[in-house]
């Protein structure tokens, strides 16, 4: 992973942040005032400026820092070995018989309890 040490702000990224969070505040916005209009209409114009919103947000420096981040964690992901399906169901039965088995154990401990406790209670002590 590289290091980035380049921490300058642009007052050109400020804008771009103003504007994004103007275009979610103006899809939250809008659909509540033209609530009159249908469900889908509203949602494709939430949709669409929410993209807008990202798109503008994509484009300053922590937006593409972020995108370097997102692509290099892509290409880790590619990397990792994943199970097969037999070492799934494998594993998966194994961990239902250690919490059938400690489901058992817990019960017979709580019975025991139970019954050393009515047992105190009964003796009035």
């Amino acid at each position: 992973m590289s290091v980035n040490t380049d921490n300058t702000r642009s007052p050109l990224d400020l804008v771009k942040w103003l504007i994004a969070v103007a275009l979610v505040a103006a899809a939250v916005g809008g659909n509540l005032y033209y609530s009159e209009f249908s469900v889908l209409e509203r949602a494709v114009a939430v949709v669409a400026l929410i993209i807008a919103a990202l798109f503008v947000a994509a484009n300053t420096n922590k937006g593409k820092t972020f995108r370097e981040f997102a692509k290099e964690a892509r290409i880790e992901v590619r990397k990792v070995v994943w199970p097969t399906k037999q070492e799934t169901t494998h594993t998966t039965l194994i961990i239902f018989a250690a919490v059938l088995i400690m489901s058992l154990i817990l019960w017979g401990l709580d019975g025991i309890i139970v019954r050393f406790v009515n047992l105190i209670t009964s003796l009035g002590l």
